[in-house]
């Protein structure tokens, strides 16, 4: 079966098994990035905690890179999915080209930055000197090597936007192995590779990066042929950068945010160095559950703006229904595992004097991963019906509006001790559920304005 056929005829139900698995273990594969790095990073034999500490603070930009770049993504992904359903193939050259341009100027940015604010920033954050250095360094690298995650996210939106999503997790897989092979060599220095810490663990992963952007972007050339490659696509079309970002935007704020969260709860964790390490380490098992959601999503806006393109209602209807039920499911594993298993992560990372901390964060927060996980899916079918408005109000609830005051509040009444740390930990369930409630409110509305109205 053709692909543009497969996302016309395919049952739902089944179409969205085929494309999420690949994309589900795509978005597992880019949260390893992050779990590997720090797994060994703290097991260096020198400087671990540090190192460990170091990483969590430069988070934050990492996920700002990313954010920008599948935000990015996700507005190609929704619009060109939605052009290929009305038959126009002419202007989806034109989408994906125009992609590629705002891949370029982003990457630009982030280079600016790789050299002239990353000390400006960790510094805001610690004052230690050794996770100062370390910091600086890690962080350098990875944006000055930033193409590889920008293109990277760019040609896996293209490849998903056709129903090609196997390829996308193929790149991804590759870029894994690559990271994983290398961060051993290059951290603690075997065979001819010198030892270089943290720096290795930062060239690890930017040489992995790039390597899946490399195989991707052959992908993209050879097997995407709904519509025409070319430089003459690159050209700016304001009016197509427009619809680009009209979707794609409020996915950029939402994962922008995500940045504004870590930083703004580094400082609020800055009197407690062991919790704001913890939570740095337990951000990275949580990104990994939430990425499966994040992963099914990137299965759900597709399917659901092909149909909306057609004017399918079952098929978005189907969309809605399955995309839920199979966020509902994948997250309700994830709770199991980290509920069991909380003492093993924390040895995987050495977490060392963090360790009560991690632990009591993983028991309390990871039961907010149901209500985060519906939140995803309600943000994939909103961007999908052209609902930009609600997703964005859902980001600002779960990553603003709510949590950040709740867990200010919160520490007030932190006493020393992982006791009181675990306070805070309280303010993310509290901020899911309520998140949650009102986006039942908004897809109930837009199933009425949207959906309802075709026939």
């Amino acid at each position: 079966m053709a692909e543009s056929n497969k996302m016309k005829d395919m049952p739902v139900n089944k179409l969205m098994i085929q494309m999420g698995i690949p994309m589900i273990l795509s978005m597992a594969l880019q949260a390893v990035y992050n779990i590997v790095d720090s797994a060994f990073v703290g097991n260096m034999r020198v400087g671990s905690e540090a190192a460990l500490n170091a990483l969590t603070l430069v988070f934050p930009v990492q996920m700002l890179m990313v954010a920008v770049g599948i935000g990015t993504g996700v507005g190609t992904n929704a619009l060109l999915a939605r052009t290929l359903g009305q038959g126009n193939s002419k202007k989806a050259a034109k989408v994906a080209g125009n992609s590629l341009f705002l891949g370029g100027i982003i990457y630009v940015v982030c280079l600016l930055f790789g050299i002239f604010g990353v000390k400006a920033y960790i510094s805001s954050q610690t004052v230690d000197a050794e996770v100062l250095e370390m910091g600086v360094s890690y962080l350098r690298i990875c944006c000055v090597i930033s193409f590889g995650i920008i293109f990277f996210s760019l040609f896996e939106k293209l490849l998903q936007a056709t129903g090609r999503s196997l390829y996308s997790t193929i790149g991804q897989v590759v870029g894994a192995v690559v990271n994983i092979i290398l961060d051993p060599i290059m951290i603690y220095g075997i065979g001819p590779v010198p030892e270089m810490g943290v720096k290795g663990a930062a060239y690890a992963t930017v040489i992995g990066q790039v390597a899946s952007a490399v195989l991707l972007f052959i992908f993209h050339m050879k097997l995407n042929k709904e519509f025409e490659h070319g430089a003459k696509y690159m050209k700016p079309d304001a009016g197509i950068i427009k619809e680009i970002y009209a979707i794609g935007l409020p996915a950029i704020i939402a994962q922008a945010l995500m940045s504004i969260m870590v930083y703004v709860m580094n400082l609020i964790l800055k009197f407690n160095p062991s919790a704001q390490t913890a939570y740095g380490l337990f951000y990275k098992v949580q990104q990994f559950v939430l990425f499966l959601a994040f992963g099914l999503r990137d299965a759900i806006t597709p399917i659901i703006a092909f149909a909306y393109g057609m004017r399918s209602k079952q098929r978005i209807q189907d969309g809605i229904k399955y995309g839920l039920i199979y966020t509902i499911a994948l997250m309700i594993l994830g709770i199991a595992i980290t509920e069991i298993f909380p003492a093993s992560f924390a040895t995987l990372f050495n977490a060392g004097q963090s360790r009560e901390y991690f632990i009591s964060a993983m028991r309390v927060i990871s039961i907010s991963f149901l209500f985060a996980g519906i939140n995803v899916a309600y943000q994939g079918i909103y961007q999908a019906l052209d609902g930009g408005i609600e997703s964005l109000v859902i980001s600002l609830l779960r990553q603003l509006v709510l949590i950040l005051p709740l867990a200010g509040i919160f520490s007030i009444f932190v006493r020393n001790g992982q006791m009181g740390v675990a306070l805070i930990w309280w303010a993310f369930p509290i901020t899911e559920a309520i998140s949650c409630l009102v986006g039942y409110v908004f897809l109930k509305r837009i199933r009425k304005n949207k959906v309802s109205v075709l026939k």
